[in-house]
């Protein structure tokens, strides 16, 4: 019989929480580990800290994502390639077996350039899996406000504001990349309108790592509880339990939006319940 796939809780499920708070929630329901997103709070950035908090809890760490949301633009530095690099040592002192990361942004023309080279070679350097992860399109407007590049710069890219343009490069298919392993986000193939069941049989056995959670399609990245939106997360959930994944499956969901501590567990708890439902090998 094969091992139960392991599922673990992203500590940016629990925001505007802290990363401790991600922890405790994990170990009190049941999860296997967590997800460390390395972001703007201090902690997340300080591994022994983090470590302590690992040996605290009983729950470890199954893999960090690295600080390439725009909003972590600077953690660790401005240089998106030693941010990647520190991603996968901090990785290895916790023991954890994968690195989330996403494609490169346009804007990063040095990063972008020798992205897959350098995801390439950390994995031949270590044994943790560098796992590039499906993106969408963003609104123009959306990028404009984050102080990146200017509306001049984006139309002469062939953006408009309010259209959907790709931010990253090759583009949000990290399939075209030809990367060695992936991580498949079901809230952003519904943000993309890309088929994730075809998604997840193009990435084959390199389909190491799954961010289980829902979209309903919408323009924005919803990370909606599985089963609350129009992804295939039940099919996913039983192709992965019938195939030799040996990956981990972590639940990123939205609890930002809960009134009370009671309602985040209640989100928190029918999100594992239903990764065991249909996980089940």
């Amino acid at each position: 019989m094969r091992p139960a796939i392991k599922v673990g809780l992203s500590t940016a499920s629990v925001y505007p929480l802290r990363t401790e708070a991600a922890f405790e929630y994990a170990a009190r329901l049941g999860y296997d580990g967590v997800e460390l997103m390395v972001w703007a709070e201090s902690v997340s950035q300080d591994i022994a800290a983090v470590q302590r908090m690992s040996e605290k809890y009983g729950i470890p760490v199954l893999s960090v994502h690295a600080p390439c949301l725009l909003i972590s633009q600077r953690v660790w530095g401005a240089d998106p390639v030693s941010k990647l690099e520190r991603s996968v040592r901090a990785a290895e002192e916790l023991g954890a077996q994968t690195v989330v990361v996403h494609p490169p942004f346009r804007w990063q023309r040095r990063y972008a350039e020798g992205f897959t080279d350098q995801v390439a070679a950390l994995e031949a350097s270590s044994d943790v899996m560098v796992a590039v992860e499906n993106m969408f399109p963003f609104r123009a407007d959306r990028i404009f406000g984050t102080g990146q590049p200017s509306i001049s710069r984006m139309r002469k890219r062939g953006g408009t504001p309010g259209i959907a343009v790709s931010a990253f490069a090759p583009s949000y298919d990290p399939l075209d990349g030809k990367h060695t392993h992936y991580t498949l986000d079901l809230s952003h193939s519904a943000t993309a309108g890309t088929d994730a069941i075809d998604m997840a049989g193009r990435m084959g056995d390199g389909l190491v790592h799954l961010h289980l959670c829902d979209g309903s399609g919408a323009s924005t990245d919803e990370h909606l509880v599985p089963g609350r939106g129009t992804q295939p997360t039940v099919e996913i959930c039983e192709m992965l339990a019938a195939s030799n994944f040996s990956g981990h499956v972590i639940l990123e969901v939205t609890t930002s939006g809960a009134k009370t501590a009671a309602e985040r567990e209640g989100l928190l708890t029918e999100s594992l319940e239903f990764a065991r439902t249909h996980l089940l090998r």
